[in-house]
C-alpha cells in the first residue's frame, strides 16, 4: 500500500513559478514510476509528466514540454514537479500518481493522491 500526499499549489501570476511536491509513504517508492496529471474544471484528466524508477528517464505532454520538470528523490520518497512559464490555462487540480507496471509512456496506476490547486491568474 502506498500513500501520496501532494502539497505547494498555490495562486501565481501568469510567467510565475511553482514546485509541487508528492510525499510517498510506504518502503518499495523506487519500485513505481510516478506521474502528474492534472484536471482542470470542465475538463477530464490529463497526463502531464512521468518518471522511471530511477529517475533516469522523463515523459512530457507537448503542453508542458521545456516548462515542467519532473523528479524524484528515492531516499526522501518524494516526487517533484517544477512549473515554470505557468500559463493561465495550466490552472487544474494537479494530482500524483504511482505505478508499479507499465512504462513511463504507458504506465498503470495503482495509486493516487489527493490533489493540489494550481491557480495561474493572467
Amino acid at each position: 500500500q502506498v500513500q501520496l500526499v501532494e502539497s505547494g499549489g498555490g495562486l501565481v501570476q501568469a510567467g510565475g513559478s511553482l514546485r509541487l511536491s508528492c510525499a510517498a509513504s510506504g518502503r518499495t517508492f523506487s519500485s513505481y514510476i510516478m506521474g502528474w496529471l492534472r484536471q482542470a474544471p470542465g475538463k477530464e484528466r490529463e497526463f502531464v509528466a512521468t518518471v522511471s524508477w530511477s529517475g533516469g528517464s522523463t515523459y512530457y505532454a507537448d503542453s508542458v514540454k521545456d516548462r515542467f520538470t519532473i523528479s524524484r528523490d528515492n531516499a526522501k520518497n518524494t516526487v517533484y514537479l517544477q512549473m515554470n512559464s505557468l500559463k493561465p490555462e495550466d490552472t487544474a487540480v494537479y494530482y500524483c500518481a504511482a505505478a508499479r507496471y507499465g512504462s513511463i509512456r504507458g504506465p498503470k496506476y495503482d495509486y493516487w493522491g489527493q490533489g493540489t490547486q494550481v491557480t495561474v491568474s493572467s
